[in-house]
């Protein structure tokens, strides 16, 4: 049988995050999210996922592009002076094969994420990780012992199938070559993972580059699904020019708000007996 489990990343990072969750999931299909524990608007969606019984819960474990959990003498291998993580995964990929970053510091700050979160009294279901820095070969390993510690047994694991043909730009050759390193990556993270006895989707899609995973994205997508659970990845929101700001990403978040609340998706999935899936199965 075919599954889906449409997840919305950055849930708190931004109230017009939050609230293209909410009504992603009262007007359509949206079934899960991912929360980000160090963001401004942590406390609101939190308070939101709490209002809807229909909503799954994962950390959105994080390491760049935000602000940590841990007091800031736990981790000064994470943080630049102004006490920010790393701009981005590429910084962080750079400094970590240099030998910069502090394991045992990382381990103490994902730990303090998930414990803040566990604090929220939420049906947590699975953890993730912002821009993918989760299934690096050191980090994954941490990874998966705090979620096993905290009760949590899902991991998302990114692994897009390169053989799926939506017809979708996913960007030029130094795209291709992130993706492909990605997709080694998860692969082995797929095999410790389900090793540990974490429940992962067998398949995994959504744009990790190039344009937003849309109305157009999905309905394309769908004829094409393979067999099992397939997790798609979303950023959804309903302010496109102060997300943009806010996140520092020129991306489409309505494009994708519109896509999980879309009729024609519903029909769509209805029409092929394609069901919504869900971490906890």
């Amino acid at each position: 049988m075919k599954k889906l489990i449409f997840n919305a990343d950055d849930f708190g990072r931004h109230s017009a995050i939050n609230q293209a969750v909410r009504q992603g999931v009262e007007k359509g299909i949206l079934t899960s999210a991912s929360l980000m524990p160090g963001e401004g608007a942590f406390g609101e969606a939190a308070e939101i996922a709490r209002s809807l019984p229909g909503l799954e819960v994962g950390v959105h474990l994080t390491l760049v592009d935000a602000l940590p959990v841990s007091e800031p003498a736990r981790r000064p291998s994470l943080v630049d002076k102004e006490g920010r993580f790393r701009a981005n995964h590429k910084e962080f990929v750079k400094s970590y094969f240099a030998g910069r970053i502090n394991l045992q510091e990382v381990a103490l700050e994902l730990k303090a994420q998930i414990d803040r979160v566990v604090g929220e009294n939420l049906r947590l279901t699975h953890v993730d990780g912002h821009q993918h820095i989760h299934i690096l070969p050191g980090i994954l390993p941490i990874v998966l012992a705090l979620a096993k510690e905290a009760g949590i047994g899902g991991v998302r694991i990114p692994r897009v199938d390169v053989n799926v043909d939506t017809g979708k730009s996913q960007g030029g050759l130094g795209e291709m070559v992130g993706r492909l390193g990605l997709w080694t990556l998860a692969s082995a993270g797929m095999y410790k993972a389900r090793k540990a006895g974490f429940a992962v989707p067998e398949h995994f899609a959504g744009l990790v580059a190039g344009t937003a995973a849309d109305e157009d994205y999905v309905l394309k997508l769908l004829p094409v699904l393979p067999e099992g659970t397939t997790e798609i990845m979303t950023h959804p929101g309903l302010d496109n020019g102060v997300l943009k700001e806010v996140c520092g990403w020129d991306h489409d978040f309505e494009a994708e708000y519109k896509a999980i609340v879309s009729p024609k998706v519903r029909e769509t999935m209805e029409k092929l007996g394609i069901g919504t899936g869900s971490f906890a199965e």
